[in-house]
């Protein structure tokens, strides 16, 4: 285990990212997909030392397979106010891997990304997907300022990149800032394309869109919840009648929709909550409720088409945890009661 990177590493990452952003040339939205795909990556994959991390392409186009499923579709369906239409993510022709999911979509018929692996050529798919990210976004990404600075990656064998010392660690510990630019700059990039301004119209829901879960997998969630637990508030035990589908690892500090991941809360547990971590009492039954109903999670998340990982999950707590233990954070226990985030926390996650 290789020791965690200096403060002056750390900035120094952040410098560059910022440049990145300030000087690289984005001529489409894969490269913010990319920063997206990695950063989630060395969350649900890395240590919190300054170790390096294998990843393949292969992982890589599977993550942008999800992240453009929805693109995919039609924005502004219904509206009166648009031309409904497949938004473009490309300054020149639209981007090849939106074209790649709606021609698989079309021949295969799946509705979400989650049932498109049952498909044979899924598999098919990720390839070609990975094909294009590997000669665009991984090629070009750390061009910026006029010069090629390796600060992130290297490839290291067929169809292999690897993060460089620290970089992991880096992205671990400064995961939501990373998704807020990328996903912030991908939304402008959508916007200032005129090619799409008949089909957005004055829609303020674009984001939403982009990276939102949609209305009807959220239904599918709730109802399948309440066949699973009953309806009762996941955090105050009590009975409801209304319920909001609540990440236990809140959004704001990983967001990325997981079956695992959901519980039901009462509007108002919900609210009090917001972005918070929860105390050790719950993460104690979500625990148990993770190990004992993994297989009843999966399916409602297969219905509702949104990713399965029991394992990825529990790795994401663990790492949320450890950060705001480090940072001296607290734990949500009920409205106006917290709890410091401490070494009891970390010992249920087993981080330790």
């Amino acid at each position: 285990m290789k020791a965690a990177p200096s403060a002056e590493v750390q900035l120094a990452f952040l410098c560059k990212l910022q440049r990145l952003f300030a000087e690289g040339d984005f001529t489409a939205t894969y490269k913010f997909a990319l920063l997206i795909a990695l950063s989630d990556l060395a969350v649900e994959l890395g240590a919190d030392d300054g170790s390096e991390l294998t990843l393949s392409i292969q992982q890589i186009a599977d993550r942008f397979v999800q992240l453009y499923w929805r693109h995919a579709l039609p924005y502004g369906s219904g509206r009166p106010d648009t031309d409904a239409g497949v938004l473009v993510q490309n300054l020149g022709a639209q981007a090849a891997v939106l074209t790649s999911i709606a021609a698989f979509r079309a021949n295969c018929g799946a509705a979400t990304s989650t049932q498109a692996r049952a498909v044979p050529t899924y598999k098919a798919l990720v390839a070609k997907v990975a094909a294009v990210v590997s000669a665009q976004p991984l090629t070009y990404l750390q061009n910026f300022g006029g010069i090629t600075d390796l600060f992130l990656y290297e490839r290291s064998g067929r169809g292999l990149i690897q993060l460089k010392p620290n970089v992991a660690y880096c992205f671990r510990r400064f995961h939501p800032l990373v998704q807020q630019l990328a996903r912030t700059h991908w939304v402008d990039h959508v916007k200032a394309n005129r090619r799409n301004h008949g089909i957005l119209g004055d829609a303020g829901d674009l984001e939403d869109f982009l990276f939102g879960i949609s209305r009807q997998s959220l239904a599918i969630i709730s109802t399948g919840l309440r066949k699973l637990d009953g309806a009762r508030c996941f955090y105050c035990g009590r009975g409801m009648h209304e319920a909001d589908v609540d990440h236990f690892i809140p959004f704001a500090l990983y967001p990325r929709d997981v079956a695992h991941n959901f519980v039901l809360a009462h509007p108002a547990c919900n609210r009090s909550k917001s972005d918070s971590l929860a105390g050790k009492g719950h993460l104690e039954r979500w625990l148990q409720r993770l190990s004992k109903q993994s297989a009843q999670l999966v399916e409602i998340g297969v219905s509702a088409g949104v990713a399965v990982d029991d394992r990825t999950v529990h790795r994401v707590a663990a790492w949320g945890y450890a950060n705001a233990h480090a940072a001296g954070g607290r734990a949500w226990i009920k409205a106006a009661s917290y709890e410091a985030v401490g070494i009891d926390h970390l010992q249920l996650l087993g981080a330790l």
